[in-house]
């Protein structure tokens, strides 16, 4: 190809001709010419004069809150906890790990405590907040309180994976460091409470004095708050009999101040929208931003008239940073139920000031704040406070205090001080704050007890975590979940038998049954007994969104196509291997190759909640039954001798072609449901490897957890 270049030497002669060409030749011409002229130079200046990035273009957008918590002094936020303690003049220092809220929330308690009983001037930490070697700083001075949680397969939280990556690897001498350790877990877990057995492991064996035995909380037995309370009654009698700290009466003491503001607008007020709470870079890298997602379909999923399980589809559209892989997890911002935050309201006098704007604030500058502010008490109420959570006996001694007759007060304190009738009571109970301090007083409101204790002791609002169980391939901007609606009646009460039992509804899965019943597209019948503010906060909601974020999950498809899969779910367990075997039949429909998969799933009745049914029926006549084949267990399909079949016998009965398809042809194996069924799944493989192959249990075992180290064995799991 011949290329002709413009000869430099005519752009003279060019210019000329072109000026020869737009010389105006009229009155007309010359305005035209004269106004393009201007437009020309405007447009070209636009750039150079005017189109530059206003430094206080984001004050337009930016709440007066937001400005509070800015660092105007231009210093970078203490990071080395000894010199935290030193500048806040604390002695003691409690580090926290939570994945869930509930070790922060004790954390927090204890703080409290250890000042207004022994006057232990002592510092709530978060471990992503301080860097973990300067735990060595500390003196002899100090005392270190651990409280670490443990979830998944033994997996430190998100905000103590710093912290764990330091500890399991330092050799760093910790002569000077005197501490004591409590830590949260669920038994029906295999690592249960592995977090805190490793670190304190790990800190004896670097030198460090460890002041008590170690503290353990088992939230299978539902026994967290008993088992907290116990190791703090030992850690108290440690202060008075080994440290000589003096126990004084307790009086309350508030750590945050309510302040109403009726200079506040609207526009200035967190309304309801989820705070962004994540502060952990690997926790933040983990989660999408949190954003109102329209719903776009729901539909009931059970054939039954007391149970529900809801599917509905999430549009992902409007929102670019919110995607997800197959096999991620949705995370749900839940509501209060209306009549839960009604009762609360009226029993505390607080109706006709649930409008007027709040400001909370610290009253200690050490003290860290989670919570959204300015805000307003329906706000809170409905959706930064878990009001419907159980109330603990440490709260209900402290009622006592603001209690409004000598009735209330006696009744509350028996309920309080006595841990055996405490658990029976709480056994047919539903104790929520706003009933039990209408039990207690049923004729008179609390009006003088503090705002600021009932945001102190109740949880703050955590979301719940689904599995998606849509396809990223199929459908990635509309996101699935697959919710069981929670509704289990309490026991009856004992020796009277006439009262009607309680019934205890999910906050979250109820929420979600309400929306799918809302007006617009999302309704088709369902019915939901309880009652929310759907539309909240601030009519942003419309009652046809929900506010959700996705976060990152290790539960994924091999990356080969080809490799086998066996998958076992129990009820909504089911929902991330629908979409694993939707996208294999893709694979499939496309022509390429795509490795056996074998379902074992369980459920109740299989005329009621065998769920997605039909999709799988259709998926293995697609595919064909020799590539995909499903085992069920009913637990309750009466059909005689076998009234009760679960998955974990499915998975010992056909042992031999589970064991095959892993060692023969690298099956992965997936569990998903509740811990308590995946610790039976892996009781029932291990004994049919067993007797397979005449091994003994510990070789057995050894052999499970090889396929666990080496990523083929995963779990998602829960409670």
């Amino acid at each position: 190809m011949n290329h002709k270049f413009l000869d430099v030497s005519s752009l003279p002669q060019v210019g000329a001709h072109l000026l020869q060409l737009i010389r105006p030749t009229s009155a007309a011409d010359l305005i035209a010419w004269v106004a393009t002229l201007i437009t020309t130079l405007t447009y070209l200046s636009w750039g150079v004069l005017w189109d530059k990035a206003d430094p206080y273009y984001h004050i337009y957008f930016e709440r007066p809150q937001q400005q509070a918590g800015v660092n105007t002094s231009g210093r970078q936020a203490q990071r080395n906890i000894a010199e935290k303690l030193s500048e806040t003049r604390k002695t003691a220092v409690v580090l926290w790990g939570s994945q869930s809220g509930t070790a922060e929330r004790l954390a927090n308690q204890l703080v409290k405590e250890c000042q207004s009983r022994f006057g232990l001037a002592t510092l709530a930490a978060d471990l992503s907040d301080y860097d973990a070697e300067s735990i060595a700083d500390l003196s002899k001075a100090n005392i270190v309180i651990l409280i670490l949680s443990t979830y998944g397969e033994g997996d430190p939280s998100d905000n103590a994976s710093a912290f764990w990556d330091w500890i399991t690897n330092t050799q760093t001498h910790l002569g000077n460091l005197r501490y004591v350790a409590f830590g949260l877990g669920n038994s029906n877990y295999k690592y249960y409470n592995r977090v805190v057995d490793v670190v304190v492991q790990m800190l004896d064996k670097v030198g460090a004095q460890r002041l008590l035995s170690v503290g353990k909380a088992d939230e299978a037995a539902h026994s967290t708050e008993e088992d907290f309370l116990a190791w703090k009654d030992d850690l108290f009698h440690l202060f008075r009999s080994e440290l000589g700290l003096i126990e004084q009466a307790a009086e309350y003491e508030p750590a945050l101040s309510v302040v109403e503001d009726d200079s506040l607008s609207p526009i200035d007020l967190h309304q309801g929208e989820p705070s962004s709470s994540i502060h952990n870079s690997k926790a933040a890298a983990a989660c999408s931003p949190v954003q109102p997602l329209p719903i776009k379909l729901c539909r009931e999923l059970f054939n039954s008239p007391d149970r529900h399980c809801v599917h509905m589809e999430l549009d992902l559209s409007e929102y670019p940073a919110v995607n997800y892989k197959t096999g991620d997890h949705i995370a749900i911002w839940p509501a209060n139920p209306q009549t839960e935050v009604d009762i609360l309201l009226t029993v505390l006098n607080l109706r006709i000031k649930q409008d007027i704007p709040i400001s909370l604030k610290p009253t200690d500058p050490a003290i860290k704040l989670n919570l959204p502010t300015p805000t307003t008490i329906r706000a809170l109420f409905h959706r930064y406070l878990e009001i419907c959570a159980p109330v603990s006996r440490t709260t209900v001694q402290g009622l006592a205090n603001f209690a409004p007759s000598t009735e209330a007060k006696a009744y509350l304190l028996k309920l309080g001080q006595d841990k055996v009738y405490y658990s029976s009571y709480l056994s047919h109970t539903h104790l929520t704050l706003g009933r039990l301090l209408n039990l207690a007083s049923p004729n008179e409101a609390w009006s003088s007890l503090p705002l600021s204790f009932v945001v102190e002791v109740l949880p703050q609002m955590q979301p719940r975590y689904y599995s998606i169980s849509s396809s990223s391939v199929l459908s990635p901007r509309r996101a699935t979940i697959t919710a069981l609606v929670a509704a289990e009646f309490l026991p009856s009460v004992p020796n009277m038998p006439n009262i009607e039992r309680q019934l205890n509804r999910g906050v979250t899965s109820n929420y979600l049954l309400a929306l799918s019943q809302a007006k617009g597209p999302v309704g088709d019948g369902v019915k939901s007994e309880c009652q929310y503010d759907l539309a909240s906060p601030a009519d942003l909601l419309h009652g046809t969104r929900l506010y959700a974020h996705v976060r990152k999950s290790r539960f994924k498809l091999p990356i080969q196509s080809s490799c086998p899969i066996i998958m076992v779910a129990a009820g909504t367990g089911l929902a991330p291997f629908r979409a694993f075997i939707a996208e294999r039949a893709k694979l499939h429909a496309v022509g390429k190759p795509i490795g056996e998969m074998m379902l074992f799933f369980g459920c109740r009745k299989q005329e009621e909640d065998f769920i997605y049914r039909e999709e799988l029926e259709q998926v293995q006549d697609t595919v064909g039954r020799d590539i995909f084949k499903i085992v069920t267990a009913f637990s309750r399909s009466g059909d005689g001798e076998r009234e009760k079949v679960y998955v974990q016998q499915r998975v010992w009965e056909h042992g031999q072609e589970v064991v095959s398809l892993i060692e023969d042809k690298g099956a992965s194996f997936y569990i998903c449901g509740r811990a308590s069924m995946a610790r039976e799944v892996g009781v029932a493989l291990g004994e049919a490897v067993r007797d397979l192959k005449a091994w003994e249990d510990v070789k057995a075992m050894s052999w499970s957890e090889g396929l666990k180290r080496h990523g083929k064995w995963r779990e998602d799991v829960w409670g």
